[in-house]
């Protein structure tokens, strides 16, 4: 039954049925149900109330997580813009499961296809292709984009943990949900001058946290695409945004990426905050990861007329 396959896939993503039609736009609603019922339970911070420290565990866990998923997922899963050990990569791929972003394998096979197909009809979630809504979120809610692609990530699918935390992605989440409401609790009898509980600990630390940093990497796929400069003359329409960089550590000097994808470093310029980047020299330093691979000087200082049109842009990559 297809509903019940589809509920299936919320603890295990095996149970997806490729065959099963699509359904209008191709969206499988009931598999997406808990994406909705997320969203939804942002306006329970009406009713659990609010604290300075569960206010600082959001913040804290949107940090540690945008810096999973941007460092670890992106940079080294997609990337592998520097080396680690074997338990270092299980580690790094548990910590980027928390941010209920499907697991590694999948994450990173759908990535390296945006790089081979970027705004181009092939690209999943191009703006230019498919729309602002759709590259924001509407793509990964589709079914023909819920399969990991496997032929993408040969060097990831031999590893069997990671293989088991891809089919099994929604345990990190729930343990970490968990986790944040019986630290509620246990504050709440222990240091009730903190004045928060568990609920309250789960909405802020988790949904709202959660939330938040859905809407900031999302932004990448959506925004810049679209807004923000030009530095260099890639085939597609990738921009630099200062704002999306802080937002989501890095990640919007987002031109200079599709320059050189495989760059541990996203900000080219001393000036361009990469805060991921800072925080994968800190992991070198104490020897966790090593080889960060540099951008080639020549490839870093070639520029373009920042004032010449997407069309120009693309006439000039299209003549070399």
């Amino acid at each position: 039954m297809p509903v019940v396959n589809s509920v299936r896939t919320w603890f295990d993503n095996q149970a997806f049925d490729a065959t099963a039609p699509d359904t209008g736009t191709g969206i499988d609603w009931v598999r997406t149900l808990p994406f909705v019922i997320l969203h939804v339970a942002v306006f329970s911070v009406i009713w659990v109330g609010v604290s300075a420290l569960a206010v600082l565990i959001a913040i804290a866990l949107y940090a540690i997580r945008m810096f999973a998923i941007t460092a670890f997922y992106h940079r080294y899963f997609s990337h592998r813009a520097f080396k680690t050990s074997r338990i270092a990569q299980f580690l790094f791929a548990l910590l980027g499961a928390t941010a209920v972003q499907r697991g590694p394998l999948w994450w990173a096979s759908h990535h390296r296809h945006h790089h081979l197909n970027s705004d181009q009809p092939g690209d999943a979630h191009s703006p230019k292709e498919h729309g602002f809504l759709w590259s924001h979120m509407g793509w990964f809610l589709a079914r023909e984009n819920f399969p990991t692609k496997t032929h993408l990530i040969p060097d990831l699918i031999r590893f069997p943990e990671l293989r088991f935390l891809d089919r099994f992605d929604v345990l990190m989440p729930v343990l970490l949900a968990s986790g944040l409401f019986l630290f509620g609790n246990w504050l709440s009898t222990h240091h009730p001058q903190l004045n928060t509980n568990g609920s309250q600990m789960l909405v802020w630390g988790f949904v709202v946290s959660t939330v938040m940093l859905y809407h900031s990497t999302f932004l990448i796929n959506s925004l810049a695409h679209r807004v923000g400069k030009r530095r260099y003359a890639t085939k597609d329409n990738s921009r630099n945004n200062w704002w999306l960089a802080i937002l989501t550590f890095g990640e919007g000097w987002h031109n200079n990426h599709h320059r050189y994808p495989g760059a541990a470093r996203q900000g080219f310029k001393w000036y361009e905050l990469d805060l991921s980047y800072i925080g994968l020299r800190l992991l070198a330093a104490c020897g966790v990861i090593w080889g960060l691979k540099s951008v080639p000087e020549n490839i870093r200082n070639a520029r373009i007329d920042e004032r010449l049109s997407v069309a120009a842009i693309t006439a000039m990559d299209t003549a070399k």
